[in-house]
């Protein structure tokens, strides 16, 4: 199944029950996709480019460079020093990459049983955790000594955790199964 905008605004007819959605504009909606990497203690110029790279690769438009606010000496880092990527995604791309993420790449996970629901901030906010990005088709798995996590961040208009967590399974994002004993 394809992942579209009609997935968006059909959330109205099916919240309108159980969250007491009056009005239409009321219904969660999916605002943003957030990807960021963090390149931490990498100092090589030639890992760092090539983080970008991929980065670009992956989500279809440009990294922004995020640099440090403030001089931390502990860890040897200086204001103004580029500490990671970050790529804001809105409409067309957004759901392209959501539909890529989700029927592509996390069943490519090694050992996946579903992403965890208790992730949803007080916000409605969701935030994934990958440890390789080596599970996109688009990066190449010749160079595997290179391999980077990334946050994924799912920003919505929902309120609270609980007509986010419904917004996101009317979005079918693939959550864990809860135990039955």
């Amino acid at each position: 199944m394809s992942l579209t905008k009609t997935k968006n605004d059909s959330a109205y007819a099916t919240f309108k029950e159980s969250l007491g959605i009056a009005n239409p504009m009321q219904a969660p909606k999916l605002s943003k996709v957030v990807v960021s990497v963090g390149t931490g203690s990498v100092k090589d110029k030639n890992k760092i480019k090539l983080i970008a790279d991929r980065l670009a690769k992956i989500t279809g438009q440009k990294p922004a460079s995020k640099v440090a606010k403030m001089s931390i000496a502990t860890f040897k880092l200086r204001e103004g020093e580029a500490i990671g990527y970050q790529v804001t995604l809105r409409g067309k791309r957004m759901y392209d990459f959501l539909d890529r993420l989700l029927n592509v790449a996390l069943p490519r996970t090694k050992d996946f049983r579903g992403i965890s629901p208790t992730a949803i901030d007080e916000m409605g906010n969701y935030t994934l955790g990958i440890k390789e990005h080596t599970i996109f088709p688009e990066t190449s798995d010749e160079d595997v000594r290179d391999v980077f996590g990334m946050a994924i961040t799912f920003v919505t208009t929902a309120k609270d955790k609980k007509s986010a967590l419904a917004f996101f399974n009317h979005l079918e994002l693939p959550f864990k199964k809860p135990d039955v004993k």
